[in-house]
């Protein structure tokens, strides 16, 4: 005989040898073991209305009963099947000389002193005991989790909220189904109205416990049946109340394979009320499998399929789907619609599990016949003694998140900042900044001043006249335009645009305009920053090198000009009778100085070229390398700052995605 116990959940209502004519007590949330009374909740106390140990529904109570709420019990009982010894008592009735302890025939208490229940070790008599919390998941579930954890941490700065909702919700889930029993295995009994959900939740019990019928929606919230004890704080996390749960006795068939299945009937996914459908939402992301039941009329419907099938499809190694009501198919039709449920279920991306492949479990059955059920049963016991199905939800989660992030990490190509990008964005900062003319600056300088130290004194008096002599030639030159410095800076603004753009190539949009952002930030500022390199660097100062032949030319020139001035004077002493005459000596001598003196400045400016040229060299590098390393710390290495960051997460993403 299989029936359902009634189990109290308070420690005053556990009672041991002592009869209860109500059928669920004050409880506290907990589940009690089965067989906890010893004959408690059997029948109608003495006193007590007829019919008051019959069966209760749906938290309903006998007329009368107003001592416990609703939501007082842990369980309710879906059937008490009692039988009455020969004197018309049921079964652990008190005495009659202990009926003067009963306060009523309705609610079956008795004031007993709390440590008459008191155990060896201090505990409560009846209580519940301790049942240890699910243990660590698997250490490759564990380093996608740490990698998704870590995906979120790094991503919170660059992705939006809503992006990473998803991901921070099955971190959430996972941490706490892990703090939950890992014994129990909850399972969800989902489908459309009519399609017989509660009947098989009501043919798997074994008893009728989930309310039937013609009237729409049937079940209007969760109810859960639970094979054994420990399962109450997962049946807070789907928010059952207690009166909604239930607990069949020992016995029946098939218990012993489903100890630690705890069943859950959802309503009508499909309901015409938005609260029900809410409430299979909600469910069906806690539960650790679920059981689809569709019938030969409904099968195919869209809203089952694109609302649910399609998108966990991932989810197939914890899917059953079950062709309910195939009773009423004649023949072989029964094996035609299930085909076409399997291609519908490969249309929609859910692999089917055939030939030990994993994927969705697909079978026929009729819930009121009982065709098909004890196979289903079979597949229930199966999956609860494997106890990986929470584990295997988690991984399905996390696949499912990763889906969704896949967009946001994985680029085309191979994203980074090349070589050649640095030396091009390099040179465009050398070239806003005027390296290029500056090297020619100094080159010219260095010249001017080989020519002013080796050149003639008569061709420098020369070249000053002429500079004095043209307009404005003494005047200090004017500032740069403005017009130019306008240009310099948008050739720095162009520059950092440019290999912005180039490092974002490829990238994912959120982490490409991170990279620009980055970018854009280190360039405040820039253009000045140039401006005080060039006016510091460009501009020579302090004393030039010069070549060891410096000083040699210096002398000789010095000695073409004494020349100069020994014949000049030879010749004016001459003039004046102080030397004797003589032409050509004095003059040969001047000639020489003369024409000696343009000699060793042509021949200094000659040698002067390769020496001007590497200066001017010098300078231009020196200003090309400070532009380098400024664009380098404000610019680049943020990029490089960004792009770190991206392969970061791309490897965490990997680690997410990659399922073992």
């Amino acid at each position: 005989m299989t029936a359902v116990t009634a189990v109290t959940g308070e420690t005053e209502g556990r009672r041991s040898g002592t009869g209860t004519g109500k059928a669920s007590g004050d409880a506290s949330g907990t589940e009690s073991e089965p067989g906890a009374q010893e004959g408690a909740g059997a029948g109608a106390a003495p006193g007590g209305p007829p019919g008051a140990g019959g069966r209760l529904g749906e938290g309903a109570r006998p007329d009368g009963e107003h001592g416990a709420s609703d939501d007082a019990g842990d369980t309710s009982p879906a059937s008490s099947t009692v039988e009455k010894s020969e004197d018309g008592r049921s079964p652990g009735a008190p005495d009659d000389g202990e009926g003067d302890q009963w306060a009523d025939g309705l609610i079956a208490r008795r004031a007993v002193d709390p440590s008459e229940l008191a155990g060896e070790d201090g505990s409560l008599v009846g209580e519940e005991r301790h049942v240890p919390i699910g243990g660590p998941y698997a250490a490759p579930l564990r380093s996608r989790l740490d990698a998704l954890r870590e995906l979120v941490g790094l991503s919170r700065t660059r992705l939006d909220e809503k992006a990473l909702a998803e991901a921070g919700r099955v971190l959430d889930e996972a941490a706490a189904r892990q703090q939950l029993s890992a014994r129990h295995t909850v399972v969800a009994i989902a489908g459309a109205s009519g399609s017989g959900k509660s009947t098989l939740f009501n043919a798997l019990a074994g008893v009728p416990i989930s309310e039937t019928g013609l009237r729409r929606p049937t079940t209007s919230a969760p109810i859960s049946l639970s094979w054994s004890e420990g399962a109450a704080g997962l049946l807070d996390r789907l928010a059952i109340p207690p009166r909604l749960r239930r607990r069949p006795l020992a016995g029946g068939s098939g218990d012993e394979a489903l100890q630690g299945l705890v069943l859950v009937d959802l309503p009508d996914h499909d309901s015409a009320m938005t609260v029900h459908r809410e409430q299979v939402d909600r469910v069906l992301k806690l539960v650790d499998a679920v059981i689809w039941v569709v019938d030969p009329e409904k099968y195919a419907d869209a809203a089952l399929h694109e609302r649910y099938l399609r998108p966990l499809a991932g989810h197939a190694e914890i899917t059953f789907v079950v062709l309910n009501q195939i009773d009423r198919l004649p023949g072989d039709a029964a094996d035609q619609v299930l085909d076409d449920l399997r291609r519908l279920l490969d249309e929609d991306g859910m692999a089917v599990g055939e030939h030990g492949e994993p994927g969705a479990t697909v079978l026929a059955l009729s819930a009121l016949t009982g065709e098909g059920v004890g196979e289903l049963r079979e597949l229930l016991g199966r999956l609860v003694q494997e106890k990986s199905a929470a584990a295997r939800r988690v991984s399905a989660d996390i696949d499912a998140a990763a889906g969704r992030l896949r967009s946001m990490y994985v680029a085309d190509g191979r994203p980074g900042l090349s070589e050649r990008a640095r030396e091009d964005f390099t040179a465009r900062l050398a070239n806003a900044v005027g390296a290029t003319a500056v090297g020619e600056e100094a080159e010219r300088h260095w010249r001017r001043n080989a020519g002013r130290a080796c050149g003639t004194p008569w061709l420098r008096l020369w070249r000053w006249y002429e500079r004095v002599r043209m307009p404005g030639g003494g005047l200090p030159q004017p500032a740069q335009p403005a017009e130019e410095e306008l240009t310099a800076r948008q050739r720095v603004e162009q520059a950092v645009r440019t290999v912005a753009d180039d490092a974002a190539h490829g990238l994912p949009a959120p982490w490409a305009q991170a990279v620009r952002e980055a970018a854009v930030r280190g360039a405040e500022g820039l253009p000045e920053e140039l401006d005080d390199l060039a006016a510091e660097l460009g501009t020579p100062s302090g004393r030039l090198p010069r070549p060891a032949w410096w000083p040699a030319a210096v002398l000789v020139q010095a000695c073409m000009t004494l020349l100069q001035i020994l014949g000049g004077l030879w010749l004016v002493g001459q003039i004046i009778g102080v030397l004797e005459p003589g032409l050509l000596p004095p003059v040969l001598v001047m000639l020489a100085g003369i024409i000696g003196g343009p000699l060793v400045e042509w021949a200094c400016a000659a040698a002067a070229r390769g020496p001007a040229r590497r200066y001017g060299q010098d300078a231009e590098r020196r200003l090309r390398e400070a532009a380098a390393a400024c664009g380098r710390a404000k610019v680049l290495d943020p990029i490089a700052a960004e792009l770190l960051r991206y392969r970061e997460v791309r490897e965490q993403y990997g680690v997410v995605s990659f399922r073992r």
